[in-house]
Protein backbone atom coordinates (compact mmCIF):
# COMPACT_ATOMS: atom_id res chain seq x y z
CA UNK A 1 0.00 0.00 0.00
CA UNK A 2 1.02 3.71 -0.14
CA UNK A 3 2.03 6.15 2.35
CA UNK A 4 0.37 9.77 1.96
CA UNK A 5 2.43 12.64 4.05
CA UNK A 6 -0.44 15.52 4.80
CA UNK A 7 1.38 18.73 4.96
CA UNK A 8 0.72 21.97 5.01
CA UNK A 9 2.01 25.31 3.98
CA UNK A 10 2.18 26.65 7.86
CA UNK A 11 0.41 26.01 10.85
CA UNK A 12 -3.55 26.40 11.57
CA UNK A 13 -3.74 25.70 7.56
CA UNK A 14 -6.55 22.61 8.20
CA UNK A 15 -4.57 19.51 8.08
CA UNK A 16 -6.47 17.96 10.18
CA UNK A 17 -9.67 18.74 8.64
CA UNK A 18 -8.50 17.23 5.32
CA UNK A 19 -6.86 13.91 7.02
CA UNK A 20 -10.47 13.60 7.88
CA UNK A 21 -11.95 14.08 4.69
CA UNK A 22 -9.24 11.95 2.94
CA UNK A 23 -10.35 9.09 5.70
CA UNK A 24 -13.72 9.22 4.62
CA UNK A 25 -13.25 9.17 0.63
CA UNK A 26 -10.36 7.13 0.63
CA UNK A 27 -12.81 4.80 2.44
CA UNK A 28 -15.82 5.26 0.20
CA UNK A 29 -13.36 4.42 -2.43
CA UNK A 30 -12.53 1.16 -0.67
CA UNK A 31 -9.56 1.72 1.13
CA UNK A 32 -8.57 0.81 4.76
CA UNK A 33 -7.18 3.87 5.95
CA UNK A 34 -4.99 4.51 9.11
CA UNK A 35 -4.30 7.51 10.13
CA UNK A 36 -0.36 8.05 11.94
CA UNK A 37 0.15 11.83 14.11
CA UNK A 38 4.01 11.46 14.73
CA UNK A 39 4.08 14.53 17.16
CA UNK A 40 1.53 17.41 18.55
CA UNK A 41 2.25 20.40 20.61
CA UNK A 42 -0.12 22.98 22.33
CA UNK A 43 -1.50 19.39 23.87
CA UNK A 44 -2.59 20.25 28.10
CA UNK A 45 -4.30 17.03 29.73
CA UNK A 46 -7.71 16.43 28.76
CA UNK A 47 -7.49 17.90 25.37
CA UNK A 48 -8.70 16.32 22.34
CA UNK A 49 -5.69 15.53 19.81
CA UNK A 50 -5.90 15.92 15.98
CA UNK A 51 -6.80 12.01 16.20
CA UNK A 52 -9.40 12.35 17.68
CA UNK A 53 -10.17 15.59 16.08
CA UNK A 54 -10.32 13.11 13.13
CA UNK A 55 -12.23 10.34 14.35
CA UNK A 56 -14.96 12.39 15.57
CA UNK A 57 -15.34 13.75 12.50
CA UNK A 58 -14.55 10.89 9.85
CA UNK A 59 -16.02 7.89 12.61
CA UNK A 60 -13.61 5.22 14.10
CA UNK A 61 -10.41 4.75 11.88
CA UNK A 62 -7.21 2.69 13.60
CA UNK A 63 -3.74 5.05 13.86
CA UNK A 64 -1.41 5.95 16.72
CA UNK A 65 0.52 9.00 17.95
CA UNK A 66 4.33 9.32 18.83
CA UNK A 67 4.11 12.22 21.20
CA UNK A 68 2.17 15.08 22.75
CA UNK A 69 3.61 18.44 24.43
CA UNK A 70 1.70 20.71 26.21
CA UNK A 71 3.45 24.05 24.54
CA UNK A 72 2.66 25.46 21.67
CA UNK A 73 6.25 25.28 19.47
CA UNK A 74 7.47 23.56 17.23
CA UNK A 75 8.24 19.77 18.51
CA UNK A 76 11.65 19.74 19.05
CA UNK A 77 11.28 23.01 20.75
CA UNK A 78 8.54 22.13 22.89
CA UNK A 79 9.95 19.14 23.67
CA UNK A 80 13.28 21.24 24.81
CA UNK A 81 11.25 22.90 26.75
CA UNK A 82 8.95 19.59 28.56
CA UNK A 83 12.63 18.09 29.28
CA UNK A 84 11.39 15.23 27.14
CA UNK A 85 13.23 13.09 24.03
CA UNK A 86 11.63 12.95 20.96
CA UNK A 87 10.40 9.29 19.35
CA UNK A 88 13.59 8.37 17.46
CA UNK A 89 12.85 8.41 13.22
CA UNK A 90 13.61 4.60 12.55
CA UNK A 91 10.72 3.91 15.58
CA UNK A 92 8.37 6.31 13.84
CA UNK A 93 9.59 4.94 10.39
CA UNK A 94 8.70 1.14 11.58
CA UNK A 95 5.55 1.79 12.90
CA UNK A 96 4.42 3.76 9.33
CA UNK A 97 5.68 0.80 7.25
CA UNK A 98 4.12 -2.19 9.60
CA UNK A 99 0.62 -0.15 8.96
CA UNK A 100 1.59 0.23 5.38
CA UNK A 101 2.08 -3.24 4.54
CA UNK A 102 -1.96 -3.90 4.69
CA UNK A 103 -3.51 -0.46 4.79
CA UNK A 104 -3.28 2.77 3.25
CA UNK A 105 -1.60 5.42 5.48
CA UNK A 106 -2.32 8.33 5.95
CA UNK A 107 0.81 10.45 8.26
CA UNK A 108 -0.41 14.34 9.28
CA UNK A 109 2.80 16.70 9.73
CA UNK A 110 2.97 19.27 12.14
CA UNK A 111 3.21 22.84 11.33
CA UNK A 112 5.05 23.20 7.95
CA UNK A 113 7.07 20.93 5.83
CA UNK A 114 10.39 21.56 7.31
CA UNK A 115 9.42 21.76 11.03
CA UNK A 116 11.49 19.30 13.51
CA UNK A 117 9.71 16.53 14.36
CA UNK A 118 12.71 15.23 16.03
CA UNK A 119 15.83 15.89 17.13
CA UNK A 120 17.31 17.50 13.53
CA UNK A 121 14.65 15.45 11.43
CA UNK A 122 11.44 16.85 9.63
CA UNK A 123 8.83 15.65 7.83
CA UNK A 124 10.38 15.41 4.91
CA UNK A 125 13.13 13.03 6.33
CA UNK A 126 10.93 10.95 7.75
CA UNK A 127 9.32 9.78 4.20
CA UNK A 128 12.43 9.65 2.74
CA UNK A 129 12.77 6.72 5.34
CA UNK A 130 9.98 5.44 4.71
CA UNK A 131 10.40 5.48 0.44
CA UNK A 132 14.11 4.10 1.49
CA UNK A 133 12.27 0.94 3.21
CA UNK A 134 10.25 0.41 -0.14
CA UNK A 135 6.73 1.64 0.24
CA UNK A 136 5.41 3.79 -2.29
CA UNK A 137 5.45 7.57 -0.69
CA UNK A 138 3.53 10.80 -2.06
CA UNK A 139 2.62 14.14 -0.27
CA UNK A 140 -0.44 16.67 -0.10
CA UNK A 141 -0.49 20.01 0.39
CA UNK A 142 -3.02 21.43 2.56
CA UNK A 143 -2.55 25.70 1.53
CA UNK A 144 -4.45 28.65 2.61
CA UNK A 145 -7.08 29.89 -0.16
CA UNK A 146 -5.85 33.84 -0.21
CA UNK A 147 -3.07 36.27 -1.15
CA UNK A 148 -0.01 34.96 -0.56
CA UNK A 149 -0.63 31.19 -0.96
CA UNK A 150 0.42 30.90 -4.30
CA UNK A 151 4.25 31.52 -3.40
CA UNK A 152 3.78 29.69 0.03
CA UNK A 153 2.28 26.54 -1.73
CA UNK A 154 4.97 26.49 -4.67
CA UNK A 155 7.41 26.36 -2.15
CA UNK A 156 6.48 24.10 -0.19
CA UNK A 157 6.16 21.39 -3.01
CA UNK A 158 9.46 22.82 -4.45
CA UNK A 159 11.16 21.46 -1.29
CA UNK A 160 9.29 17.85 -1.89
CA UNK A 161 10.59 17.75 -5.18
CA UNK A 162 13.83 18.78 -4.06
CA UNK A 163 13.99 15.70 -2.20
CA UNK A 164 12.79 13.53 -4.85
CA UNK A 165 9.15 12.95 -3.60
CA UNK A 166 6.35 13.06 -5.45
CA UNK A 167 3.35 15.72 -4.20
CA UNK A 168 0.13 14.40 -5.72
CA UNK A 169 -2.03 17.54 -4.88
CA UNK A 170 -2.75 20.19 -3.30
CA UNK A 171 -5.89 20.87 -0.66
CA UNK A 172 -7.30 24.46 -0.27
CA UNK A 173 -7.66 23.54 3.87
CA UNK A 174 -10.55 26.46 4.38
CA UNK A 175 -12.70 27.71 1.77
CA UNK A 176 -15.28 30.88 2.26
CA UNK A 177 -18.91 30.30 1.19
CA UNK A 178 -18.38 33.71 -0.14
CA UNK A 179 -14.65 33.57 -1.83
CA UNK A 180 -12.39 37.05 -2.53
CA UNK A 181 -11.44 38.10 -6.17
CA UNK A 182 -7.87 36.61 -4.87
CA UNK A 183 -9.27 33.52 -3.67
CA UNK A 184 -11.17 33.07 -6.94
CA UNK A 185 -7.72 33.85 -9.31
CA UNK A 186 -5.84 31.71 -6.85
CA UNK A 187 -7.61 28.32 -7.86
CA UNK A 188 -6.85 29.00 -11.61
CA UNK A 189 -2.98 29.90 -10.56
CA UNK A 190 -1.91 27.36 -8.24
CA UNK A 191 -2.07 24.29 -10.70
CA UNK A 192 0.39 25.50 -12.52
CA UNK A 193 2.08 27.34 -10.36
CA UNK A 194 3.08 24.40 -8.13
CA UNK A 195 2.89 21.81 -11.23
CA UNK A 196 0.43 19.55 -9.25
CA UNK A 197 -3.04 19.12 -9.42
CA UNK A 198 -5.52 20.89 -7.05
CA UNK A 199 -7.33 17.95 -5.73
CA UNK A 200 -10.14 19.81 -4.23
CA UNK A 201 -11.35 22.62 -1.02
CA UNK A 202 -12.65 22.19 2.61
CA UNK A 203 -15.56 24.41 3.26
CA UNK A 204 -14.64 26.79 6.04
CA UNK A 205 -16.12 25.60 9.21
CA UNK A 206 -16.03 22.17 8.17
CA UNK A 207 -14.54 20.65 11.21
CA UNK A 208 -17.74 22.17 13.37
CA UNK A 209 -20.07 19.41 11.41
CA UNK A 210 -21.47 16.06 13.53
CA UNK A 211 -19.80 13.37 12.01
CA UNK A 212 -22.96 11.93 9.99
CA UNK A 213 -23.23 15.01 7.93
CA UNK A 214 -19.30 15.51 7.44
CA UNK A 215 -18.88 11.62 6.19
CA UNK A 216 -21.79 12.06 3.58
CA UNK A 217 -20.73 15.60 2.44
CA UNK A 218 -16.89 15.22 2.48
CA UNK A 219 -16.22 12.69 -1.10
CA UNK A 220 -17.79 15.69 -2.54
CA UNK A 221 -14.95 18.38 -1.73
CA UNK A 222 -12.35 16.09 -3.10
CA UNK A 223 -12.07 16.16 -6.91
CA UNK A 224 -9.84 14.10 -7.21
CA UNK A 225 -8.03 11.27 -4.53
CA UNK A 226 -4.15 11.25 -4.34
CA UNK A 227 -2.66 8.62 -6.36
Amino acid sequence: MTVLFVTGTDTEVGKTIATAALVVATRAAGQSPYVVKPAQTGIATGDPTDLDVVRALAGDVPGHEGIRLPDPLAPDAAARVAGVTLPDIREQRDAIVEHASERLVLVEGAGGILVNLGEHWNLLDLAAAVAHAGVPVSFVVVARAGLGTLNHTALTVQAIQHRSLEVAGVIIGSWPEVPDLAMQQNLLDLPPITGVPLLGRIPAGAGKLPEAEFTRAAPGWLDSLPS
